[in-house]
């Protein structure tokens, strides 16, 4: 119960956040906006607790977690993000494009860590998650540049892993 009112109340303040205008209620927000946002965080909550504390796990509560989560969204990701950009138009305009599925086990354990490598590996240019082996934890990636039929998660997602360990496990 404590994991659905703390995601009912993040998803809520992150909505009134995004949807701050002049209205009637504080000069913020309209009745029409309170009344939506309350539906679409109880949908969120339904739907994203089981991922978020996972058997009860409060540890995503943690406050340095959450400071990680910022240091790898602004730092390793962002960058990450600009030179897999660079690369991706560089091969839209030379036509070096080797595309492929491949396989990789990062070794994350909790679905919330393999929900955020798989979002980042899909956000960044030239990746995309395609399917995830529910057995093994293992991603099946589409990459543009296949170099090797076996690379290693670092080929991939570079140091996505250890940084998302910090965040989720």
């Amino acid at each position: 119960m404590i994991g659905f009112i703390v995601t009912f109340l993040l998803s809520l303040i992150g909505y009134f956040l995004l949807t701050v205008s002049s209205g009637e209620i504080l000069g913020l927000w309209s009745i029409f906006e309170l009344v939506i946002g309350i539906i679409l965080s109880l949908i969120v909550a339904v739907l994203a607790t089981k991922v978020l504390f996972q058997k009860r796990n409060y540890k995503i509560l943690n406050p340095r977690r959450w400071i990680t989560f910022l240091i790898y969204f602004i730092g390793p990701f962002f960058w990450s993000m600009i030179k897999c950009n660079l690369d991706v138009a560089y091969r839209v305009i030379t036509g070096k494009i080797n595309p492929g599925i491949v396989k990789i086990s990062p070794g994350l354990k909790t679905d919330l860590g393999i929900t955020l490598l798989a979002d980042s590996i899909t956000l960044t240019p030239g990746t995309l998650t395609v399917d995830i082996d529910e057995k093994n934890n293992d991603l099946y990636i589409h990459w543009i540049n296949v170099t090797t039929l076996t690379p290693t998660t670092a080929d991939i997602c570079g140091t996505f892993p250890q940084w998302i360990r910090r965040i989720a496990e």
